[in-house]
């Protein structure tokens, strides 16, 4: 039997969709009650405001990366942490598309939520760090120690504005999923010049399933 939503994830629920289809700024808490078919007092009983709202998302984001994006076991081939990586942070960047799409924007607004935030990725950092170290110790790729650090921060970058990007090159189209794995793809090109012989084909093959899902 299917569990029955709150109220409150409801709305959560609703806001998520809404910011996702026309973006954050365009969508109030007025848009979010109309669209649940609930008052306006309805939903300020459970969150004060948009920010309210937004923060709670951010969190349950948050708890997202935290269950989903583990660093690699000595157990796991790094090959596949690489790509658990990657499935986990495409799929929670589709889920939450709207944050990407206009990150400085809402950070901006909301100081505690930059901090937040901020720690968050402090978090994130460190694990695609233990990523590529794990690689390194594979000899999936050959990388100066120095340079690990760079590499992570590169990687992370492109994750966090890929969507970002993609809106300023067609800011009338539609975010898919086909859009935003597309940022695998360039994830993966980073990975290319350290990529040692033996390892070249699976990180090819790795290409071309993101391939298929891209395009």
């Amino acid at each position: 039997m299917e569990k029955k939503l709150r109220t409150k994830d409801k709305i959560l629920q609703a806001s998520i969709e809404l910011f996702n289809q026309v973006g954050e700024r365009q969508v109030t808490t007025n848009h979010i009650a109309a669209h649940l078919g609930i008052s306006p007092g309805n939903l300020y009983y459970h969150f004060r405001n948009k920010e309210d709202i937004v923060r709670q998302i951010f969190k349950e984001y948050a708890k997202l990366l935290d269950t989903r994006i583990k660093p690699p076991t000595d157990q796991a081939e790094a090959l596949d942490a690489l790509a658990s990586y990657l499935d986990a942070v495409f799929e929670l960047m589709w889920r939450f598309h709207f944050f990407y799409a206009n990150l400085p924007d809402i950070l901006s607004r909301d100081a505690a939520l930059q901090q937040d935030y901020l720690l968050v990725q402090q978090g994130v950092l460190a694990r695609v760090t233990a990523v590529l170290q794990a690689l390194k110790a594979s000899a999936v790729i050959r990388i100066e120690d120095d340079d690990i650090t760079d590499l992570a921060h590169t990687i992370k970058l492109v994750v966090t504005f890929w969507i970002s990007y993609l809106k300023t090159q067609s800011p009338q189209q539609q975010i898919d999923k086909a859009s935003v794995y597309q940022g695998v793809l360039q994830v993966l090109l980073l990975f290319k010049p350290y990529a040692t012989e033996q390892a070249k084909p699976r990180i090819t093959r790795l290409q071309q399933h993101y391939e298929a899902l891209a395009y």
